[in-house]
């Protein structure tokens, strides 16, 4: 019989917040699989420090490409394609043994998330599964200390790499935002939420369930924000 590849989340950081079937897996299968930057450990793997069987196989999947070419250049996709290509077919393979894989995935694998890549290629082909986990925008949120939505609330989610325009519309448009993607887009952020009229609304938290967890108002932060960086505007609607 074929093995099923399973896309684990881990949730927003923390080891202790992922679900219990999750970390069941985790710990018990040979096989493990994970997104890195070359020459990374990856974060990821960095999560499940310590639970891995002694004998556990790890496939480091390395992207091809980060921020080295721009979104928008076609060479961006095709690179991404022929990656996400090679490693449907080394997944198959190992599933076609009768073996099964854990694919780890940061928040939920179906959240912005790689994995859903190898998902939609996999599918029809071999057995594969996925087990939800906890999104980094709720980490970041319960951080913050304060509900994101009340009521009729209505939530956006908005990546910072849109064109600036578009952010500033989304996020006036909106009752509660989070953005996420803000890296180097960070100037553009500022930019769009003080042309929506809200740049005094908006809070930004830095590494959200993780190590070195800060929450500071986005008018208040540094010019540069980590990867790990999630803005957010709460709503503020109907309430008892």
């Amino acid at each position: 019989m074929s093995g099923t590849i399973r896309g684990v989340g881990l949730g927003p950081g923390a080891p202790d917040l992922m679900s219990v079937r999750a970390d069941r897996l985790i710990r018990s299968s040979r096989h493990i699989a994970f997104f890195r930057k070359a020459g990374r450990t990856g974060h990821a793997r960095t999560i499940v420090q310590g639970m891995l069987r002694d004998d556990a196989v790890e496939h480091a999947m390395e992207y091809p490409v980060t921020t080295e070419i721009a979104v928008a250049d076609p060479r961006y996709n095709a690179c991404l394609a022929a990656f996400y290509a090679q490693w449907t077919e080394k997944l198959a393979d190992l599933a076609a043994t009768g073996e099964d894989v854990v694919v780890l995935c940061e928040g939920d694998p179906f959240f912005y998330g790689s994995f859903m890549h190898l998902y939609t290629r996999l599918s029809g082909r071999v057995g594969v599964e996925v087990v939800p986990g906890i999104t980094g925008m709720s980490g970041a949120w319960t951080a913050s200390g304060a509900p994101i939505t009340w009521g009729d609330d209505v939530l956006t989610i908005a990546m910072a790499t849109l064109p600036e325009e578009e952010l500033t519309r989304r996020i006036r448009d909106t009752d509660a935002l989070v953005v996420m993607k803000i890296g180097r887009h960070l100037a553009k952020l500022r930019r769009a939420l003080a042309a929506a009229g809200r740049a005094d609304q908006a809070w930004l938290v830095e590494h959200a369930a993780m190590a070195g967890e800060r929450v500071t108002r986005l008018c208040d932060a540094p010019a540069t924000a980590p990867y790990f960086s999630i803005a957010l505007i709460h709503g503020q609607g109907r309430r008892p």
